[in-house]
Parts: structure tokens; C-alpha cells; sequence
């Protein structure tokens, strides 16, 4: 005697599969949401005590990233200037500006700006800005068209696939150390090729090669562990 319908079969295959799909759509939904600006702040000014704009000092006025950013080449931090290296400018320009108010004020009273970390990484995560400026990485390969953010924001998501698509193949992003601080840098072309110690390169594949061996990178996949980023 049949207690169910046959079509009682079709619907439990259908269920099973369809449940099979749900998890996946959940998952699919979770890694998209967590690669998004809404996780990662990418593409997202952040507020700060007075605004600084990039586009201003580094396109505008010519200012060297290491003017104020004065440990990126010895230090893993790069480094925050003190009120005193803005009040070098704007103690003689500028200075009835309300929006410098609470600049003139930390300089008057000692008290150091509170300036909101834009391009943070967790805690648990060990970054030494001086080990890829000497290895030949430019400051906008990671920080994006910097001297084109009137507010600064992250260029990138700053994760861990990020990172790692970078250390698994580093000639595709290296430049001269010379060129590290050039914000309108050009990869190399045949119509503008790049020299490093008179040779010219017109593409970025072999400049990047060759950089890798003069520079004596290893990918992650040669030397690096957890512990290696992760302390």
C-alpha cells in the first residue's frame, strides 16, 4: 500500500537541491559583502579633525610625500606630522583660515590633532612600509592617485587577497626605488621607455623581472609563513 504520493520524491530531490543552492547563494552573499566598501571602506572618505587635501599639497604644491610622511623610508610607520611641520606653511599663509582653526589651536595649546587613520589594518596584522618602499614599490600602488584625493580615502580593500596578488607575482608592480615617489609614474612603453642604469626597459614584465632579481625579492611562496605578516 502507498502511503505517499509520487510526486513526494520529486519534491524531496527538489528540496535537497534547492537547500544545496540556498547555502550557496548565502555564501556567494557573505564573500561579496565582505569584499565591499560597506566591509572594507574602500573608495570611502573618512572624516578628520581638519581637511587635509592631498590634491592641494602634492598636485598643486609640489609637496614631497617625505615632507611630512618622514619615517616611510627607515620605519614600518610612515609616519604623521606634527602640528609644527603644517604651522612651517601656515604660520605665514593662510592664517585666519577657519578651517585651520584646529590646527593653530594643537600648535597653541600642545595638543597633537587626532587625524582618523584611513588606510588601517587589523591589528593582528604586521605592515613595514620602509622594507616596500626599498623594494621598489611606489607610494599610489597601494594608496591609489593620492595627489588626486581632495579627502583621503582607501584605494584598495587592503585584505589578504590583496596582498598576496601582489607578493605571488611583485614584477608586475615594481618600479624604480628612484621612481617610488613619483605620483604621476608611467609603466614602461615603447613610446616611453623606462631606464634603470642606463638600460631601457618598454615593457613592465621584463623592467619587473629584472627588478626582482637586482632588488633580491622572493615571492610569498618562496620564504613566506603565517607568522611573516601575522605576530
Amino acid at each position: 500500500m502507498q502511503i505517499f504520493h509520487r510526486s513526494t520524491n520529486t519534491i524531496s530531490r527538489a528540496t535537497i537541491f534547492g537547500a544545496v543552492f540556498v547555502v550557496a547563494a548565502l555564501f556567494w552573499v557573505a564573500a561579496t559583502v565582505q569584499r565591499s566598501p560597506y566591509v572594507t571602506y574602500a573608495g570611502v572618505a573618512r572624516p578628520q579633525p581638519a581637511p587635509f587635501s592631498h590634491q592641494h599639497h602634492v598636485a598643486g604644491l609640489g609637496i614631497d610625500c617625505r615632507y611630512c610622511h618622514t619615517s616611510v623610508e627607515t620605519s614600518s610607520f610612515a609616519g604623521i606630522p606634527p602640528t609644527k611641520t603644517c604651522m612651517n606653511c601656515h604660520s605665514q599663509i593662510w592664517t585666519n583660515a577657519a578651517m585651520l582653526e584646529p590646527v593653530r589651536e594643537s600648535y597653541r595649546s600642545g595638543k597633537s590633532l587626532v587625524w582618523n587613520r584611513v588606510n588601517d589594518l587589523p591589528d593582528f596584522v604586521y605592515f613595514n612600509h620602509s622594507i616596500h618602499i626599498n623594494k621598489g614599490v611606489g607610494c599610489n600602488t597601494c594608496h591609489g592617485p593620492v595627489d588626486r584625493m581632495p579627502l583621503m580615502y582607501n584605494y584598495a580593500s587592503l585584505q589578504m587577497e590583496w596582498c598576496l596578488d601582489c607578493h605571488r607575482a611583485p614584477e608586475k608592480y615594481l618600479r624604480p626605488r628612484e621612481q617610488v615617489f613619483n605620483m604621476r609614474y608611467q609603466e614602461p612603453s615603447s613610446s616611453q621607455p623606462v631606464l634603470v642604469d642606463g638600460q631601457p626597459y618598454t615593457d613592465q614584465l621584463s623592467l619587473g623581472m629584472d627588478l626582482v632579481k637586482k632588488y633580491k625579492l622572493r615571492t610569498a611562496t618562496d620564504i613566506m609563513s603565517c607568522s611573516t605578516c601575522h605576530r
